[in-house]
């Protein structure tokens, strides 16, 4: 029989055969991940005084503040936050610091308890809120980093 005649099969069929069935593999291997990306388990959940039940002002934002702290293991105590928070910013959780030293630096102090940008993102405490001016996320960071540096804020009586 003629080779024009011959059915032949192309040398590549099996690179082929296993190149089809490795894109299965992975499309299929790929439809769980696209799927997880939309899921709302994906999103983590931001620890703020409404979802955890307490008022939004002064008292509500330090007993919220201590839940989280409690959960991470973080001292300090209502006495000690309230003194400090009064002392730095008089309660005012949208508080700049916009004269001393770290702003004429560029960065600023922020928040119930004037923590600057680079501190606020060391010791910011996961389940808060990645924002300095979020009251929660200020005071549990910057307990967070009194705790390391004094041990905690209840030793801080003075800028820290």
């Amino acid at each position: 029989m003629p080779a024009t005649g011959q059915h032949r099969r192309p040398r590549n069929t099996r690179l082929a055969r296993k190149l089809a069935v490795a894109g299965t593999g992975a499309a299929v291997l790929a439809l769980p991940l696209v799927g997880a990306t939309n899921a709302s388990a994906a999103t983590p959940t931001v620890a703020n005084v409404k979802s955890m039940g307490y008022t939004d002002n002064l008292d509500g934002w330090i007993r919220g503040a201590l839940q989280v702290m409690k959960q991470n293991g973080i001292p300090g105590t209502y006495n000690g936050i309230y003194r400090n928070i009064i002392r730095e910013s008089s309660g005012d959780p949208a508080a700049i610091n916009n004269w001393d030293s770290n702003a004429v630096a560029g960065t600023p102090s922020k928040g119930l308890l004037q923590v600057i940008d680079p501190t606020f993102l060391a010791y910011h405490v996961p389940g808060t809120a990645l924002n300095p001016f979020d009251p929660i996320a200020n005071i549990t960071a910057a307990c967070k980093y009194a705790a390391a540096r004094y041990g905690s804020i209840d030793n801080v009586f003075g800028a820290y």
